[in-house]
């Protein structure tokens, strides 16, 4: 089978063979890999003034990055990062990544239109509007939901992307932002409506958010998405826990503690690589992954040091 193959099998719960998929949201550490900046990493303010040529040449080492990425680390998906705006730029290399790897991969973009934790500078404001202008809010949030469904009909039955990563952070690692009651008021209806609308147009959706997700958990997973990511064990999720209670309703991808994997020992980032295997692998659907992702200033020797581990003990017994 190919990695996107075993992917997808994963997604729907299915037995695989052979190596437990893996893939990153983002893998950062391109220029210890490859000596290249990651496209993420880049200033594109002069593109418009680039000749077609110029541009293409762009497209070919950003799509190569993707591909190169995959291929050392043998990852079964690809994230492309990209926005709403980026139309024209995003199909570029996702056509030039399609050409090199033709379906090999699982290529998938961002595609969330919820809200997230806001950021210090706006936080104060929007909580007040939770609780002020909620009408407001959720009309904001229905006109997004449309805005992102139009834009991926752009790319249905074009065999570029297979699915979504939504990638609203809702929770901070001791409790959620967006707690049961305002998660219902705020993020469910918009959350299932995008994730209804992809899977009718034949995508994917993997959730993903950091933190503490427990007291959220039943609503997220009732919202439908095929996976969730991050299951972060610094904001005390239990992969074991979600497995035993959700694992046959969604996929789980992630849990190897990236705070460990940056300031941890060796004996201790292996310890919890294993435990990481160990509790997923008994899942109807397990992706292998970090917490988070492959982020700037986190040890690439760690991260090969996991990847070693999945190589040696990440096989399903057949």
């Amino acid at each position: 089978m190919t990695h996107k193959e075993n992917f997808i099998r994963a997604l729907r719960r299915q037995p695989v063979s052979g190596k437990v998929p893996h893939f990153e949201l983002v893998f950062f550490l391109t220029m210890e890999a490859f000596g290249k900046v990651h496209p993420n990493h880049r200033n594109y303010y002069q593109w418009n003034q680039m000749s077609r040529h110029e541009q293409d040449l762009h497209i070919d080492d950003i799509a190569g990055i993707y591909v190169d990425t995959a291929k050392l680390y043998d990852h079964s998906a690809i994230f492309v990062h990209s926005s709403v705006a980026d139309h024209d730029f995003t199909g570029r290399v996702l056509n030039r990544i399609r050409e090199i790897s033709d379906d090999e991969y699982f290529i998938m973009l961002h595609g969330d239109p919820t809200y997230a934790i806001p950021d210090g500078d706006t936080m104060l404001d929007f909580t007040a509007q939770m609780y002020e202008e909620e009408d407001k809010l959720n009309e904001a949030s229905k006109r997004r939901v449309q805005e992102y469904l139009e834009w991926s009909r752009r790319f249905q039955n074009t065999g570029l992307i297979d699915g979504f990563a939504l990638c609203a952070d809702y929770c901070f690692n001791t409790a959620p932002f967006f707690g049961p009651e305002l998660f219902d008021k705020f993020i469910s209806p918009y959350l299932k409506d995008v994730i209804d609308g992809y899977r009718s147009m034949g995508y994917f959706t993997i959730k993903h958010t950091d933190g503490n997700i427990v007291p959220i958990l039943d609503q997220l997973v009732a919202c439908g998405p095929d996976a969730l990511h991050s299951l972060d064990p610094q904001g005390g999720v239990d992969l074991a826990m979600v497995r035993d209670r959700y694992g046959d309703k969604v996929c789980l991808i992630g849990n190897v503690n990236c705070g460990l994997l940056q300031t941890g020992t060796e004996e201790e980032c292996t310890d919890d690589i294993l435990r990481s295997l160990r509790d997923g692998m008994q899942a109807p659907g397990y992706i292998f992954s970090t917490s988070n992702c492959v982020y700037t200033g986190l040890s690439l020797a760690r991260y090969e040091l996991m990847v070693d581990l999945w190589n040696q003990f990440g096989y399903y017994r057949s």
